[in-house]
């Protein structure tokens, strides 16, 4: 049975972190980080089938994840360290001289748990997509799973590749949309409205469910729910509600901690509003 609270305790402490990190390196991503903190920790410690301590950048018989949102890194970083990936000290020196943690995940770095670099916005679907169709042609049964930006869902490649996905069947494959409705420049609906975004999924042949990203028991029902739906000769996204900078209050409501990290007194009302559920690195 999953232990709900204690996926919640392990958010709360990958939020510290987030908080901890971006603070320390004076720039960074902390808004869209916070709003998918739940999901993307209910990924790692209760959905997928993953090895932290067999990484290789193939992923043979395991379940796969892309980022494609790269500029919410601290938040992946946290996960991967938090799930056995490397070290958690070593999110100490995230956005340092001749850090593994680059701003935007990096393959180069050779850092376990990254198989794609993903600073430029709109293109993790795609891998995800070949990611995917390879594990079909392979025999392999383990799924494909994708975490993109709804402003970053402006782009165009996002949408030759939903079109792609659905035209070849690619139904082990799980995309996720972060729809907290808003975009470095403002809200999403001022930027480039999306419309009504579960008919241009369902128009590009996606099976689509939504949920609430920032409740833990709705994230691992619905995630669960979409795994039921793989198989079946459709790609499944899921438009997942959230609140950019969920869980301090003031990030919440606004866009403006898209990509600004606290001063000092900011980090610690932060802190005080998180409590330390596993040890702080």
């Amino acid at each position: 049975m999953t232990n709900i609270k204690k996926l919640e305790d392990i958010a709360t402490q990958v939020r510290r972190d987030i908080i901890r990190m971006v603070h320390g390196a004076k720039s960074g991503h902390p808004g869209g980080s916070l709003g998918c903190a739940d999901f993307v920790t209910a990924l790692y410690f209760e959905i997928m089938d993953h090895s932290p301590e067999n990484f290789d950048m193939n992923g043979k018989n395991q379940d796969l994840f892309f980022l494609s949102i790269g500029h919410t890194s601290p938040l992946l970083y946290s996960v991967l360290a938090r799930s056995g990936y490397f070290d958690v000290k070593e999110l100490a020196t995230f956005r340092k001289l001749n850090t593994r943690l680059q701003g935007h995940p990096a393959t180069q770095e050779n850092l376990p748990g990254i198989r794609v670099a993903t600073g430029s916005l709109g293109q993790g679907l795609s891998v995800a997509c070949g990611a995917a169709l390879s594990k079909k042609l392979d025999g392999d049964q383990k799924l494909v799973y994708a975490l993109l930006g709804d402003g970053e869902i402006q782009e165009g490649q996002v949408w030759e590749a939903a079109m792609f996905a659905s035209a070849r069947k690619i139904d082990n494959l799980i995309a996720t949309i972060d729809y907290n409705g808003k975009q470095i420049d403002g809200p999403v609906k001022d930027v480039l409205d999306l419309g009504n975004l579960r008919a241009k999924w369902e128009a590009f042949g996606w099976i689509v469910i939504e949920m609430n990203g920032n409740d833990m028991a709705d994230v691992v029902s619905n995630i669960k729910y979409a795994k039921t739906l793989t198989g079946k000769g459709k790609p499944v996204c899921i438009i997942m509600q959230t609140e950019m900078g969920y869980g301090v209050d003031f990030m919440m409501g606004t866009h403006k901690w898209h990509g600004v990290a606290p001063n000092d007194e900011q980090a610690q009302k932060a802190l005080a509003q998180l409590p330390e559920t596993l040890a702080d690195y």
